[in-house]
């Protein structure tokens, strides 16, 4: 099949056609009509095979993720998804694993009302480059460089599914198979939390979306913003699997490291705190308060009371080069 007919056949058939396209796939450009008074804000993910997710994985899950990681990068400053750009790089064209590739794509961006607008196929190694945009209100956007000393962490939801999952799929520890699904589900499809960004504009100084672990990404905040924070360890919420599985020290050290967690980590300052944690009840997100921040720009940390000597990173590209 060659690359016009593979678009034509499975990238222009979706559900979702927003009135604000005036122009999609098919063109040299995709033209798009944002809405009065507000910023567009766009991000670019890539997922390589054997890098990002295991060479087997399901191509619905490779879709699904692809989408889900851009989508929590928008929803860390706040943004409301609503156009995308897909590149597609292949070994060759097989029917079915396109067609379940596409499905994956699809089905977030129907729940979240995105409309794929182009983007470009290519053969070689298998890898996926998707560039989302969203829109947001002028001034609203929560960025990284926010925080300030006095405020409190929090983050969303449970940390250390998707790196059990990673861990078992490398032979590193055996999981029980009662609890193989609900982490594998986290580790292959991500839930972006997208409305929980969009409450957050009223209420977080910065945020984060945790990706390469819970550690680098609070790095990424302290750094940007010129302070430093105090984690309280035996706050994080750990996943209850993951508690199980590793015990108390290594669960915590997963937590802290192990990435693909997907959850938002932000600051919210003290008057602000009773607000946001109605709000998010109210649509169903749980959030945990996991320290605060200080002005000594180092990350410190306690354990039931007993200070800790925190000598962790996160995943990083290129951190194997000379």
């Amino acid at each position: 099949m060659k690359e016009f007919d593979l678009i034509r056949n499975y990238f222009t058939e979706q559900v979702v056609k927003r009135k604000d396209v005036v122009l999609g796939i098919g063109d040299d450009c995709a033209l798009v009509a944002p809405a009065e008074h507000q910023h567009i804000a766009i991000t670019t993910d890539t997922l390589v095979s054997g890098v990002h997710f295991p060479e087997n994985t399901s191509p619905r899950a490779i879709g699904h993720k692809a989408v889900a990681v851009n989508l929590s990068d928008l929803s860390a400053i706040g943004a409301e998804p609503s156009w995308l750009s897909l590149a597609l790089t292949l070994p060759h064209v097989d029917k079915e694993w396109v067609s379940e590739f596409c499905a994956g794509v699809f089905e977030l961006c129907e729940f979240y009302n995105v409309q794929l607008i182009g983007g470009d196929t290519t053969q070689g190694p298998l890898s996926i480059t998707i560039t989302a945009q969203g829109s947001i209100p002028i001034d609203k956007s929560v960025n990284r460089s926010g925080a300030k000393a006095g405020d409190w962490l929090y983050v969303t939801g449970q940390l250390g599914d998707a790196a059990l999952a990673l861990m078992n799929l490398q032979g590193k520890v055996t999981v029980s198979e009662a609890s193989k699904g609900k982490i594998f589900n986290q580790l292959d499809y991500p839930k972006p939390r997208v409305l929980a960004g969009q409450a957050l504009r009223d209420y977080a100084t910065s945020a984060i979306d945790i990706s390469d672990g819970l550690i680098s990404d609070l790095t990424h905040i302290c750094k940007a913003s010129n302070v430093g924070a105090n984690l309280n360890l035996e706050s994080l919420p750990v996943s209850p699997i993951v508690m199980e599985t590793l015990g108390k020290e290594q669960a915590i050290e997963t937590a802290l490291t192990g990435g693909d967690d997907y959850e938002l980590l932000f600051t919210v300052p003290e008057d602000n705190k009773v607000g946001m944690e109605i709000t998010l009840l109210n649509i169903g997100v749980p959030v945990t308060c996991i320290g605060q921040m200080n002005g000594s720009e180092k990350i410190t940390s306690t354990l039931d009371g007993v200070s800790m000597n925190l000598q962790l990173k996160g995943f990083e590209h290129f951190s194997n080069d000379q």
